[in-house]
């Protein structure tokens, strides 16, 4: 009954092919891990286009569309602006390139404070309060003492930053004066050596996929130099070789030929020499390399159409499911990583746009995906249909009131640009209820209708 027990618990072991024995083949096989070092990761970004755009895309593509903000419209003018003057768009990009490539890196909210060790008081902020953005990478910023305290905001994160400014001195930062962006996450920080608090380049998980494809690609190339060779056989030509005129004769015969062969086309061989052609076949190699490509591709997340610029393969095939799996991951991750790792920075921002915080200010990330002419033009039918519904069309009741209704619509159709300029005509011609008729011309219209002339309503 044991041997039985024993025999469902343990792997499957067999001894004839070795498989589940000692001298399994696949049992020398395990991971390893080799940390790429600062300046192999800066050569594989500025040599190779596969690490650059890994890096590049996804950091460009979530800060792409951007966001929209959310308040009173003479609030939302300024935050902009000064979303413009400290560049925070800009500066997001250039944090998450070197956050993907590094595998850290934070925008420092610089407010003049002389005492950067000391917490960010956000609440005393005012108007202009934030004077710069500075973007800092791992390799600049030295992750602290670990903060264990369990009840703390910063628990897991350094109680603390060392920053080796441009001369000799070292400055401390709180953490509370800096917007962090990881890389990879790190599972668990206690398990990770050298690099507390910090993730690793996304480069550190791809590379062997990256070397295999470029490997491959410029093993192809070199073949291109042997796509036709040209064999001819000489009578006794090794035996000839230890003639030091014969080596001569041979060089100055074969170089007239191939001329002459350059010039008409012609080869000018002796009677016993042969001659004859091989050609390589690249028949398959496209293949070969597409599905390294692919392969990349996938290891780095982002679809091929995006990563390498080339029309989707396949029957039926548009790319546009690829893609717009790759942009919902991109806006969950703007959710789910950058509108945390952005908090600080972003109340900070509000108030040194507006000199307070207003409960009703916030903003939602554009949308990444891109609609059709045709498909915006079908999503502008469907608003309009369920509005004419609500507003009680066929001689029903309104379901909610007109007023409210359209200036309901007349944010959705800024919003989403269906209507360009609408806004602005609002502002000029004025909203729908400030184009109510008076009762003298309600009284004129319906007198036009009964009598076809107006007359009467006087």
């Amino acid at each position: 009954m044991a041997n039985v027990i024993s025999l469902f618990r343990d792997s499957l072991t067999n001894l004839v092919s070795r498989m589940g024995t000692g001298r399994d083949k696949a049992a020398s096989s395990y991971y390893a891990f080799t940390q790429l070092t600062d300046a192999e990761l800066l050569a594989a970004y500025r040599t190779a286009w596969l690490p650059r755009k890994i890096v590049d895309i996804p950091a460009f593509d979530a800060v792409r569309a951007w966001r929209d903000w959310q308040a009173e419209g003479e609030e939302i003018e300024p935050i902009e602006a000064e979303e413009n003057r400290l560049n925070v768009r800009g500066k997001v990009f250039e944090a998450k390139v070197k956050a993907r490539l590094w595998g850290g890196a934070a925008i420092h909210i610089g407010t003049g404070d002389a005492d950067l060790a000391a917490p960010l008081e956000i609440e005393r902020i005012g108007k202009g309060g934030v004077k710069y953005l500075t973007v800092l990478s791992r390799r600049q910023l030295t992750a602290g003492e670990i903060d264990r305290d369990p009840a703390s905001e910063f628990y897991g994160q350094p109680k603390f930053y060392t920053l080796t400014a441009g001369t000799t001195a070292q400055v401390q930062i709180h953490p509370s004066r800096l917007a962090i962006f990881q890389g990879n996450a790190q599972p668990d920080i206690d398990l990770v050596e050298g690099q507390l608090s910090w993730g690793d380049s996304v480069l550190q998980s791809v590379m062997d996929a990256i070397k295999q494809s470029d490997g491959t690609a410029a093993n192809i190339a070199s073949l291109v130099f042997e796509a036709k060779i040209d064999i001819i056989k000489v009578p006794n030509f090794m035996a000839s070789l230890a003639n030091e005129d014969y080596k001569a004769k041979i060089l100055e015969r074969y170089t007239l030929a191939n001329t002459a062969k350059g010039i008409n086309g012609t080869l000018l061989l002796d009677k016993e020499e042969e001659y004859e052609q091989k050609s390589a076949s690249f028949a398959t190699l496209p293949d070969v390399l597409d599905r390294f490509l692919q392969i990349v591709s996938g290891a780095a997340d982002i679809p091929a159409t995006r990563l390498l610029g080339q029309a989707p393969a396949g029957m039926n095939s548009t790319g546009e499911s690829d893609l717009r799996n790759y942009y919902d991951r991109l806006s969950a991750m703007q959710q789910v990583e950058m509108t945390p790792a952005m908090h600080r920075l972003d109340e900070a921002l509000i108030r040194s746009a507006l000199g307070s915080r207003p409960a009703d200010v916030y903003y939602e990330w554009a949308p990444l995906w891109g609609m059709s002419e045709k498909e915006k033009a079908d999503v502008f039918k469907t608003k309009s249909d369920a509005a004419r519904a609500l507003a009680g069309g066929n001689g029903q009741s309104p379901l909610i009131p007109i007023d409210a209704l359209s200036e309901a619509l007349v944010n959705a159709f800024v919003e989403d640009g269906s209507l360009p300029g609408l806004e602005a005509a609002i502002d000029e011609f004025g909203t729908l209820a400030e184009q109510e008729p008076s009762e003298e011309e309600i009284a004129a219209a319906a007198a036009i209708r009964e009598t076809g002339s107006p007359s009467k309503a006087g």
